[in-house]
């Protein structure tokens, strides 16, 4: 009687668990979108926050050098006027070909870093959607080389044999 199987007995112990989307694999539309909105948003996203702080860090930086290439542009294009208007200026030593030089150096170097800016902004972006691309890449440890003999028929008659090397990744 012990082995007996009661058919009756109708309750269910636990409802199998079905995964339709597997939650590793990251969308790249997303995290591209996430990154153009709010710069740093893709990395989060893709549970890479660490590279979050480099890109702020870049920001900040280039935003510095933008201010002082600015500053000193500023300051030596007031120079400049102030050398045509036959005023004094704090760039005694200068004349008005190497104020013109200075002028024109600190204003593409202002320039220069606005493209930085860009830049930045655009590898922050690429970032993003090739990491959420890379994410359902497998790096597991079975990385495998093995060396097999080959025998082949040709088409046009005769056999050839060979070695080939075979990467199972």
């Amino acid at each position: 009687m012990a082995q007996r199987i009661d058919t009756l007995n109708t309750e269910i112990k636990e409802l199998p668990s079905i995964k339709l989307k597997d939650n590793t694999v990251k969308d790249p539309k997303k995290a591209t979108l996430l990154s153009a909105f709010i710069p740093g948003a893709g990395q989060v996203y893709n549970e890479k926050a660490w590279k979050v702080p480099l890109i702020y860090g870049g920001f900040a930086t280039n935003i510095f050098f933008i201010d002082f290439n600015n500053r000193r542009y500023l300051a030596l294009r007031e120079g400049l006027f102030q050398l045509d208007r036959g005023e004094e200026n704090n760039f005694p030593n200068l004349n008005r070909v190497g104020l013109v030089r200075q002028v024109n150096f600190w204003r593409r170097n202002r320039d220069l870093n606005y493209f930085i800016f860009i830049g930045i902004y655009a590898l922050n972006i690429v970032d993003a959607h090739v990491d959420a691309h890379l994410s359902s890449f497998d790096v597991s440890e079975d990385l495998t080389f093995r060396f097999e003999p080959v025998y082949e028929n040709l088409s046009v008659g005769g056999n050839m044999f060979g070695l080939s090397m075979k990467i199972n990744f």
